[in-house]
């Protein structure tokens, strides 16, 4: 009579049945054998209450996994829990030297656990691996917190634009972190500064900047060698995104010019930063402990008479030509808005009063007749007294303030009142 042959379950390689999981999530080996000895044992407690008395033995270089449960000897219907505990009898099966009150260890065949074990392990192991992917991108983002990162445009939203790093990554860059000038298509290669790393309910999310003056420091560094190598310092950085910056820098090796070598021969190193920002325009100046000096350099190209300083306040008044006011101020007023945001002092402009001009009156006088709010206006473009307003037509007033006909009509009459005989 023939016996019935006995078929073994043929053991599985765990690491090649689960081997998509390091394919999709980038997981190393060590990681996954470690990740995967803590799901099955999740799951050995789920099913049997407890996994205390199993062991999970793992071969890293196999990939094989072996489970062996430990269950101690008690006599013939003394059982009380089938997990911990074997009967006498059925224990001899397995050891045949056995005695009661010993631990005697079987091996238990992955394959007999059945299909729905395996599904179960598999979603615990999905969980753990995403859970651990998610951590190591916060650790790997807030490690490169004000470093220069790239993306390719993914998606661009009304608030934000979605980028994807060289790993599939969302990166994300707010409206008002881009420069106003930026335009971008489907795939382009986008750079920025990483300045925030999230990490709200365990979902990281990166936001990068195009508009901080971080990302104008790290576009230095990397391009200009002399700042990369510590030799130029970058002190103090004022940016008005996407139209003017001014950077100030020190050298510590006397025989460089900070200046020149951030600019380069004809701005052959400072031009690839300028395409970078959309075209804005960049100051270079030498940095100076001397206030008085430090406001000079930066209210160029104007050229100052003289000058008081309220160091307390951090407070100047500046005096220049009539001719010059208007470079101090800048178009738009970018150029004294970036001055008092470099050297960090409320800087005052005010037009040097000639011999023949002994008789003009600044505007402030006029602010009992005149509101506050048009008299600025009207030093903002440079005219602080009352006969640079009087110089001009008004045509010319309303076209350089902005001011309405009626407004600038009253000033002039308040003005010319003050002058007549």
């Amino acid at each position: 009579m023939a016996t019935k042959k006995t078929e073994t379950p043929e053991p599985i390689n765990l690491i090649d049945y689960f081997s998509e999981f390091k394919e999709m999530k980038g997981i190393d080996r060590q990681t996954l054998i470690s990740v995967l000895e803590e799901s099955f044992r999740n799951v050995l407690a789920k099913m049997y209450g407890s996994d205390s008395n199993y062991d999970v033995i793992i071969n890293p270089d196999k990939g094989d996994l072996e489970i062996y449960r430990n269950r101690t000897v008690v006599a013939d219907d003394d059982i009380y829990d089938t997990n911990t505990e074997i009967e006498f009898s059925d224990a001899r099966k397995i050891d045949e030297e056995c005695e009661i009150g010993e631990e005697v260890t079987d091996k238990v065949e992955f394959a007999s656990f059945g299909r729905r074990m395996i599904l179960n392990l598999r979603q615990t192991l999905a969980s753990k691996i995403l859970e651990l992917q998610k951590e190591n991108l916060y650790l790997r983002y807030s490690d490169m917190l004000g470093h220069v990162v790239s993306g390719e445009l993914y998606q661009v939203w009304k608030r934000e634009m979605l980028l994807l790093d060289e790993d599939g990554n969302e990166l994300y860059l707010p409206k008002q972190n881009q420069i106003p000038s930026d335009y971008y298509r489907k795939g382009d290669t986008v750079r920025g500064v990483v300045v925030q790393v999230d990490n709200k309910n365990q979902n990281p999310k990166i936001i990068l900047s195009r508009t901080s003056p971080l990302f104008l420091q790290r576009l230095f560094e990397q391009e200009i060698p002399e700042v990369h190598e510590g030799v130029i310092v970058i002190k103090n950085i004022a940016r008005i995104p996407g139209e003017r910056a001014k950077v100030a820098v020190q050298s510590f090796d006397e025989h460089i010019d900070p200046v020149g070598a951030c600019v380069g021969v004809k701005g052959a190193r400072i031009h690839g930063i300028v395409r970078e920002l959309r075209n804005e325009n960049i100051d270079v100046i030498n940095y100076t402990s001397n206030i008085n000096l430090y406001i000079q350099r930066a209210l160029a190209p104007a050229k100052i008479c003289s000058m008081e300083i309220n160091e307390e306040a951090h407070q100047a008044n500046v005096y220049l030509k009539p001719d010059e006011v208007s470079l101090a101020i800048g178009k738009g007023g970018y150029n004294i808005k970036l001055a008092c945001m470099l050297t960090g002092y409320q800087i005052d402009v005010f037009r040097e009063m000639n011999n023949e001009d002994v008789d003009d009156i600044y505007l402030d006088e006029f602010n009992d007749e005149i509101d506050q709010w048009v008299i600025d206006a009207l030093k903002a473009i440079g005219l602080d007294t009352a006969r640079a307003v009087l110089a001009l037509s008004p045509e010319e007033l309303a076209a350089r303030t902005d001011l309405e006909e009626e407004t600038i009509e009253h000033v002039l009459q308040v003005l010319s009142a003050e002058f007549e005989d």
